[in-house]
């Protein structure tokens, strides 16, 4: 068609010949360009390919960084990660357990230097902040709260604190604590926890006690402790054994002396199978010679596997420390205050009196003086017990006395007086020592001078009981004084001055220092007989 429109044109070259020019050069530069750009379009510069490779590289990167992860491509990988992370969820909860136990250790330490309490053994249970933690922690049921506080006890003693929770967590334990610091409860309470209520399948539970006076003690402690909750508690007596089957015998708890309870086994084969609890109170006295092949019997015949064994004393000498470690397993040692220590609330003074007749002077002169009742007055053996019974008993100073030789109904009725204040002066041997519980006994003395450190820590022991004050008195002589540096020791640990004399004689080994003494009667042998 522009051949039929232009076809009878005709343009004149030379009189637009600048202008043909001009067009054809526009012309070949666009050619020219269009190819240029078709080159480098198939033949980019070598810079900008090196940016695009780089730019590919990258995407190739990332493209395998994503791949990466392809659960169904690196599963294993993906589990390694998985194992990574509960790894380290499993060391923070180790680490925080770690940091808890630690805690909860540093607060245990911080609460037994509080109380003067130290424990050797492993994973020993925390000590109590209060009674009412029994509850809270162990299961205690109200009954015993209950009774705790009718009876007068607020807080636990520095001994309750400790060794109620080693009883309760099921470990053996042997305990070194001051006289008066509430031993008794502290091995009651836990048999009363776990033993729950009264059974009628056998004897759950043993407390072995070195004087008949201690046992019927602490029968009668036990039953106020479970006032409200029918337990049998069982004090073995000659008529008991006399009397009735032990085997069909319903009790959960049996007090007794080594010697009968060995003697109720041999009799009447009392089975003691069952025994989940088995206490030696005074522990040391019970060990001494004249006892352990009774104490060993009593020991083979509770035969329970899972049996928690424990002693308790004021005194623990190492050698019954290692006759404990053998008859218990993985025992936790406590001591409350210093090992083998009188009792700080006590006040003790050592008197001179040159002879055995400067003696009764002396405790004559000071009952004139001030006369404190209820008095407890310790002599060497039975025959001198009667001899100052028999100088005193007519200075209106309402005195009495005890000792083996007077029968069970007999010491039971002098004990009886003596609590109730009918006996102001209470004149005895080592007997009653240990562990029996006069209330507010004001004064000790030690009329003849003890024979160990351990008799002189229970004797004075009977007072300053439960947080109350007392005072104790020993008298001396000259045969005496070898011995004196072993008693001032005590005394000074426990707090009391000592003259620096006394501290400064030699230190002898103890033995038993019963020297031979004149008679204390002061009237005619045949008067005194009349």
């Amino acid at each position: 068609m522009d051949s039929i429109l232009f076809a009878g044109t005709k343009i004149n070259k030379k009189k637009f010949a600048s202008d043909i020019d001009r067009f054809q050069e526009k012309t070949e530069t666009e050619n020219k360009v269009d190819y240029l750009s078709l080159f480098e379009s198939v033949n980019p510069e070598p810079e900008e390919a090196s940016v695009s490779k780089k730019k590919r590289k990258r995407k190739t990167a990332v493209s395998e960084a994503v791949e990466g992860f392809n659960v169904f491509k690196s599963s294993k990988k993906a589990s390694v990660v998985n194992e990574e992370d509960t790894k380290d969820e499993e060391e923070d909860k180790l680490a925080k357990e770690k940091k808890k136990i630690n805690r909860k250790m540093e607060a245990d330490a911080v609460l037994r230097k509080k109380y003067n309490i130290h424990v050797s053994g492993t994973k020993v249970a925390s000590p109590l902040k209060s009674f009412a933690e029994l509850t809270s922690v162990y299961g205690c049921e109200s009954y015993l709260l209950r009774n705790f506080a009718e009876l007068g006890f607020k807080e636990p003693t520095p001994i309750q604190r400790q060794a109620i929770p080693i009883l309760l967590s099921g470990r053996d334990c042997f305990a070194c604590a001051p006289t008066g610091s509430g031993k008794t409860l502290a091995f009651v309470s836990p048999m009363l926890i776990r033993l729950k209520h009264a059974s009628t399948e056998g004897i759950r539970a043993v407390i072995l006690c070195p004087t008949r006076e201690l046992a019927a003690q602490t029968t009668r402690e036990c039953k106020k402790l479970a006032k409200g909750n029918k337990f049998y508690i069982k004090l073995l007596t000659k008529k008991l054994i006399r009397g009735a089957d032990l085997s069909k015998l319903p009790c959960d708890i049996l007090i007794s002396t080594p010697l009968r309870l060995s003697s109720a086994i041999k009799k009447k084969k009392l089975d003691l199978s069952r025994v989940e609890y088995l206490v030696l109170d005074e522990s040391d006295k019970l060990f001494e010679l004249g006892l352990l092949k009774q104490i060993d019997s009593v020991v083979e015949a509770c035969s329970n596997p899972s049996i928690v064994r424990s002693l308790f004393s004021a005194t623990l000498p190492d050698f019954v420390e290692e006759l404990a470690r053998t008859k218990m397993h993985d025992a936790v040692r406590i001591i409350i205050g210093r090992k083998n220590t009188a009792s700080e609330s006590v006040n003790q003074k050592l008197v001179f009196t040159g002879s055995e007749e400067g003696k009764l002077l002396a405790l004559r002169q000071s009952f004139a003086e001030r006369l404190n009742p209820p008095v407890l007055i310790f002599v060497q053996n039975i025959e001198r017990a009667k001899e100052l019974y028999e100088e005193l008993k007519f200075d209106n100073v309402r005195a009495s006395v005890i000792h083996s030789d007077l029968s069970e109904s007999q010491r039971e009725n002098v004990v009886d007086d003596f609590r109730a204040g009918k006996t102001w002066v209470l004149i005895a041997t080592d007997v009653i020592a240990r562990g029996m519980d006069f209330k507010g006994v004001n004064c000790v003395i030690n009329y003849d001078f003890p024979d160990s450190a351990a008799a002189y820590i229970h004797r004075i022991g009977r007072s300053g009981r439960a947080g109350r004050t007392g005072e104790a008195i020993t008298f001396y002589t000259e045969d005496d004084v070898p011995y004196l540096r072993n008693i001032a020791n005590v005394m000074a640990a426990s707090g009391c001055e000592v003259p620096s004399w006394i501290m400064g004689l030699n230190k002898l080994r103890w033995k038993k220092h019963r020297p031979k003494r004149s008679r204390i009667l002061t009237k005619p042998s045949d008067e005194a007989e009349d």
